[in-house]
């Protein structure tokens, strides 16, 4: 380490992981991030386990989950003389014999994930006097990420007001350039932070049938007021699109399961309060799969409801 002109969290997170596996030997170094029941690698240093960046694991099956909860140390040399650790159900996926883990939070104190290492050999009982370096870079990683992830606000605002010269004429809503411009830098966040989001399809019931009896200009306002209805339904972060005639999108930013399940009742009842039709697909997005990849998903359950829409009438 050198170079510590870090110019990321991304960048210093790979120089503490090689430094670390240099000082320590252990087989594999991660940086993760902890959503939910969700246990997601965002870094790693892998030297035989086979584990990348957008991999998923259970929270709840592994060693840090204790660790974290304070009923297991930050090292353990010979991690089977740990009772919690010895029955971890992660020892069924790979093979532990020894372990080291620290927390990475967020500003207020909250978790984020976890600086940690695994290796398939007991460990010497020297490498516990080590523990206040490790707490040093896990202290190290928090404080460049929470500086990070208050600039990101900034460089989001900042994409979303250069986006603003892509807007769709009829709605003012971002038009489908914008759209795939904004999903591919959040997608690059996701990926750096392991954010959760999800992805809307909206597509509007009733439009052709206004247009081919009230004409297109009737039509246009319906458009207009569908564009109106989701873009005050949406967060203040989200993106809200138009990708063309009767079709719209939302990416729900830092958005998880129960915050989306919100989100889709009010959308359903701010619809259905406005007497506008649709039908609706949603689809989180999956660390190892990605946001186009959620769209696709989500974009195929609109696509479902509609048809299950039409089989009602």
């Amino acid at each position: 380490m050198d170079n510590i002109n870090f110019r990321s969290f991304q960048e210093a997170g790979q120089a503490v992981l090689k430094f670390l596996y240099k000082r320590f030997g252990f087989n594999l170094w991660m940086i993760t991030r902890v959503e939910g029941k969700d246990w997601i690698v965002l870094q790693s240093e892998d030297h035989g386990y086979n584990v990348h960046p957008g991999q998923v694991f259970q929270w709840a099956d592994s060693f840090c989950f204790h660790m974290i909860a304070g009923k297991g140390p930050k090292i353990a040399p010979r991690s089977e003389d740990i009772p919690l650790y010895a029955t971890a159900p992660i020892n069924q996926q790979v093979s532990i014999k020894s372990y080291i883990g620290q927390p990475l939070v967020h500003e207020d104190g909250s978790l984020f994930g976890t600086l940690c290492a695994i290796d398939p050999q007991e460990k010497s009982e020297n490498i516990i006097q080590d523990v206040e370096l490790i707490e040093l870079f896990g202290h190290l990683l928090s404080s460049i990420l929470q500086a990070e992830l208050r600039q990101n606000e900034q460089v989001r605002q900042h994409e979303r007001l250069e986006a603003e010269a892509l807007m769709d004429g009829l709605t003012g809503l971002y038009n489908r350039r914008a759209w795939e411009r904004l999903v591919t830098t959040e997608e690059e966040r996701c990926k750096r932070y392991g954010h959760p989001a999800a992805v809307f399809f909206i597509d509007l019931n009733d439009l052709k049938k206004v247009n081919d009896s009230l004409g297109h200009d009737q039509g246009d306002e319906l458009i207009q007021q569908a564009a109106q209805v989701l873009k005050h339904t949406a967060r203040s972060n989200d993106i809200v699109a138009r990708l063309g005639g009767d079709e719209f999108v939302i990416l729900s930013v830092e958005n998880d399961e129960v915050g989306v399940e919100i989100l889709l009742s009010r959308l359903i009842q701010a619809l259905t309060q406005a007497k506008i039709g649709a039908a609706i697909g949603v689809a989180m997005r999956q660390p190892a799969q990605g946001l186009f990849k959620a769209a696709a998903e989500a974009d195929k359950k609109m696509f479902e409801h509609k048809r299950q829409l039409k089989s009602e009438i």
